[in-house]
């Protein structure tokens, strides 16, 4: 099993919507994907509940604290055989709770959304981040990703010259596209969808999931596919 953490001590960047259109591309490619969702809001779950039959099942596990151990311990639970889990976490996640889902982890990715706060907020958070002992000891590769982008937007620039220094990915800006939302309410990815009518989107997210394929051990997952579904569609739109 190969664990994404999708973070940001910053509210409100998409993390759900990263964390969710990242499950279903691996689940269109057959592969086995679990999400566990640890923002109380249960926003991943509720997607899942969403999910159209014909589509890839996806697995969903509550990590949010329960009362009741046991309970925690059944709403917890992955297969094992599960072969992509993504992890959903909370807003304001800190401390223990921070240390947890990082432990789990083989790669991270911090969506950052579009203002001059939640840059400072993301450039704050990865400092905090970069100084757990588990990151480091166990080389988790962390990269970030512009998330609701409006526009070309200069507000970025700073960020990128940041995380140059700390020899950290930006891999790329998502679009606050109304696909997005669409997808997201019949519980869906932009890979589940149309080729032609998500050309744009998918173009967008294929460095995602290409950065986190080279960190994948061996098997890569038909990355090129979508390469390939992406050409078809620009030849029909030629026509």
């Amino acid at each position: 099993m190969r664990t994404i953490l999708v973070i940001n001590s910053k509210g409100g960047c998409g993390k759900t919507t990263v964390a969710t259109n990242i499950a279903s591309y691996y689940a269109a490619a057959n592969a086995r994907v679990a999400i566990q969702d640890y923002d109380p809001q249960g926003s991943s779950l509720q997607w899942l509940k969403l999910r159209p039959q014909h589509l890839t099942r996806i697995h969903g596990a509550n990590g949010t604290p329960q009362k009741a151990h046991l309970l925690r311990t059944l709403q917890t639970w992955v297969p094992a055989e599960t072969d992509i889990q993504l992890i959903d976490a909370p807003g304001g996640v800190k401390g223990l709770l921070l240390q947890d889902v990082v432990a789990k982890a083989d790669m991270v990715v911090i969506p950052v959304g579009p203002s001059s706060i939640d840059v400072h907020a993301t450039a704050d958070f990865l400092k905090n981040l970069l100084l757990l002992g588990r990151v480091r000891a166990r080389n988790i590769k962390i990269a970030v990703l512009a998330n609701r982008v409006r526009s070309s937007m200069p507000v970025y620039e700073p960020l990128e010259r940041f995380l140059r220094s700390l020899s950290l990915p930006f891999l790329t800006r998502i679009s606050d596209s109304d696909t997005y939302i669409r997808a997201a309410e019949q519980g869906m990815g932009v890979f589940d969808m149309d080729a032609f009518a998500t050309t744009a989107e998918r173009e967008e997210f294929l460095p995602v999931v290409r950065w986190l394929d080279s960190h994948m051990a061996p098997r890569a997952i038909m990355t090129d596919r979508r390469v390939v579904d992406l050409s078809e569609a620009r030849k029909q739109a030629a026509f």
